[in-house]
Parts: C-alpha cells; sequence; structure tokens
C-alpha cells in the first residue's frame, strides 16, 4: 500500500498569503496537505514533509525567525520547495533563505493584486511538486 505524500505549508498570515495557501492546498489534492503558521512551525513539522512552500506578506517577518535559523543549518537537498509572496523583495528574501537548505526552490510564484489566479496557482503547484 502507498502512503500520501506530505506537503507543508508555512506562512505569515497576512491576508493574501493565507487565500494563495488556500489555492496551493487545494491545487495539491490528493496529498496530505498540512498549513502551518510560522508562529506554530516547529522543526518537526518538516521533517515528514516531501515538499514545502513558504509564504510571507513582506520580507524578514519575525514570525519567519525560528524558519530562518533552521533552514541555514539543515540539509534538504533536493527536497521540493516553492516560494510564494505578493511582494517581490518577501520573494527574494524567501529565496534567499531556502539556498543554504540546498532544497529544489522552483520559479517563485508573485501574487498579482493580492489574489492568486487558482488556474496559476494550480500549474506553478504541480511545478514544484507533480
Amino acid at each position: 500500500m502507498e502512503q500520501t505524500k506530505t506537503v507543508l505549508i508555512v506562512i505569515d498570515g497576512t491576508d493574501a498569503v493565507k487565500k494563495a495557501s488556500d489555492a496551493i492546498s487545494a491545487a495539491l489534492e490528493g496529498y496530505h496537505v498540512v498549513v502551518r503558521s510560522a508562529e506554530a512551525f516547529t522543526g518537526t513539522d518538516l521533517l515528514p514533509a516531501h515538499a514545502f512552500f513558504l509564504g510571507c506578506g513582506m520580507p524578514k517577518p519575525a514570525s519567519f525567525n525560528y524558519i530562518a535559523q533552521m533552514l541555514s543549518h539543515i540539509n534538504l537537498s533536493g527536497r521540493p520547495c516553492g516560494v510564494f509572496s505578493q511582494n517581490k523583495a518577501a520573494l527574494n528574501y524567501l529565496s534567499e533563505l531556502v539556498k543554504d537548505s540546498g532544497a529544489a526552490k522552483g520559479k517563485p510564484l508573485l501574487i498579482k493584486d493580492g489574489a492568486a489566479d487558482p488556474i496559476l496557482i494550480v500549474r506553478w503547484a504541480r511545478e514544484i511538486f507533480p
């Protein structure tokens, strides 16, 4: 019997990012999707995840301090990762955040006009984790 793969989405809780995480969850139907606020995130949330996504509204939110520290000291070589935000500077921040971990970061998703296009989200999420 095949085990359902787990996908973790960690967000800062801003409205546009929350809406995008809901759309990503829906796009990854068939997987076990876990959404965690950055404040509630622990390192053990990431261990069983086959892929992960990070989203925040602004660069360097205080809620991401633990995640930033952990990702600089962990080897996630080849693990699929997607970053998303409605803010270009936040996308750059998230891209740099995952660099040291060796995660296989896909193309960042810029959410335009504060709302995520569901068709674009499905396509993007499936490129990160087919």
